[in-house]
């Protein structure tokens, strides 16, 4: 396994639509381990082929499998799980939305408020090229709906209804 590089903006790749994986062989298995430890070493909760320089639809994820007590101090030890989707798409989203501060790995010193379905079923297939399905809810259900954005090369800021710079803030509070 090898880090990969992140890519940030300008870099074309992000705003391109990415293309489906074909090939399941040892070269997908190695790519999705480099981004598994790409994003670990980020560090990051998802990230996306194209944020990596490659146009193909291609996504890992690792956070939580179970909504987590926000009073709990517990959720320290509740184990991370690892989804890698090759081909993802939300087949089914929830009518619900919330607002939520979002940041990105090709898009750093930037956060925004951006609005999302609380609860998403995504298909799409193993490392394996077998079938599967996940159904995600709250933080979760966001980083899957952000890193399948980066598959259609739209980055948050494109459906943020606020951007900043956290530093920029606090510089701010500072001032005052």
């Amino acid at each position: 396994m090898s880090l990969r590089t992140i890519v940030t903006l300008p870099d074309p790749v992000l705003r391109r639509k990415a293309r489906a994986v074909t090939k399941f062989d040892k070269d997908l298995h190695t790519l999705i381990d480099d981004m598994v430890e790409t994003m670990r070493d980020a560090p990051g909760v998802g990230l996306a082929a194209p944020q990596i320089g490659l146009a193909e639809r291609l996504i890992v994820v690792e956070y939580y499998e179970h909504e987590m007590d926000e009073e709990s101090e517990e959720n320290e030890d509740m184990p991370k799980k690892v989804w890698a989707i090759i081909n993802p798409e939300i087949v089914k989203a929830s009518e619900e939305k919330v607002m939520g501060v979002e940041g990105c790995l090709s898009l750093p010193g930037l956060v925004g408020e951006v609005e999302r379905h609380t609860e998403v079923l995504v298909k799409g297939l193993n490392r394996h090229g077998k079938p599967m399905k996940v159904k995600a809810k709250g933080w979760l259900a966001r980083i899957f709906q952000h890193e399948i954005d980066h598959l259609n090369g739209i980055l948050f800021p494109d459906l943020a209804t606020r951007v900043w710079q956290p530093q920029q803030e606090v510089e701010q509070e500072q001032e005052v």
